[in-house]
């Protein structure tokens, strides 16, 4: 992607090296979380589920402060590279806001290290990038770029790009009010049903990032050859069905949450090459034909 001399985002929030921070009502709340897992333990339960219930993760007790972190010259390239791609999804939103004659308010993108605490809870760097409605808020740990390199083979500056677009899909549903109908409408139906909205949702991500894609490129001419090329890849190594495989040789497609790796690169590619926000309706269409 071509990227020099754009601007960064003043939407970041860059905890790295601080680790998750959790609430502690003073030493008493303290002394009583030790307690109740002192309890759970006697109950024959496990401990550490008194720390996951409380406002104190257990980050915060095995190693208080990262102090010693200490980031690499890579690692900042890529906290300025994920600021910049913040930045051009809002002048993108921005303007397809404006559009349909609203007002887009960006999110805030969080870069930490190990863990993290969010409005929508705690959460690990295993648990990948995501985005909390609750505090509006895109989290994610730099160090997911290299895995998604190393272990998936889903490298490239597109294909991270990508993945925070994707996220912020997941804003621009919110703001649009899709992500808290959907998520009422999940709560109310059977599993097999409730997976089938989370697809619709995730995909309909995928379609908002290749809107990003298509009208950053238009804005910025930011785009290279093959770009496209590396986020359909990416999308083709997360699909459900992909991953499932990798895992345990077999899928099972009605535990699917984010979609087929086919609909994934589909719905991606439908939008990078359109720029049509109107083509990305996924909830309107029967699931077997998404």
């Amino acid at each position: 992607m071509r990227l020099t001399g754009r601007r960064t985002s003043t939407n970041v929030d860059d905890r790295r090296g601080r680790g998750a921070t959790g609430k502690i009502a003073g030493a008493g709340g303290l002394v009583g979380i030790i307690i109740l897992a002192l309890i759970t333990w006697l109950q024959g339960g496990n401990p550490l589920d008194a720390l996951t219930q409380s406002d104190i993760s257990v980050q915060n007790i095995i190693n208080p402060a990262q102090g010693n972190y200490e980031p690499t010259a890579e690692e900042e390239r890529m906290a300025t590279f994920a600021s910049q791609i913040l930045a051009g999804t809002e002048d993108v939103w921005t303007r397809e806001f404006n559009k349909m004659g609203l007002e887009y308010e960006p999110p805030k993108m969080v870069l930490f290290t190990g863990s993290v605490q969010s409005a929508c809870g705690g959460a690990t760097s295993s648990s990948g990038p995501f985005y909390c409605s609750a505090d509006e808020t895109v989290y994610i740990d730099l160090s997911f770029f290299q895995q998604m390199e190393r272990e998936m083979g889903a490298g490239g500056d597109f294909a991270y790009a990508y993945v925070i677009a994707h996220e912020v899909g997941h804003h621009v549903q919110h703001l649009l009010g899709t992500l808290g109908k959907a998520h009422q409408l999940m709560a109310r139906s059977s599993k097999s049903e409730a997976n089938q909205i989370s697809v619709r949702l995730e995909l309909q991500a995928d379609f908002y990032a290749g809107i990003w894609a298509y009208n950053d490129n238009e804005m910025f001419n930011s785009l290279e050859p093959g770009d496209i090329e590396e986020g359909i890849n990416a999308a083709s190594k997360i699909g459900d069905d992909y991953l499932q495989r990798q895992a345990r040789g077999y899928d099972v497609p009605d535990s699917f949450t984010h979609g087929r790796s086919d609909q994934r690169m589909r719905w991606l590619n439908l939008g990078a090459t359109t720029g049509d926000i109107r083509r990305g309706d996924t909830f309107s269409q029967a699931y077997s034909e998404l």
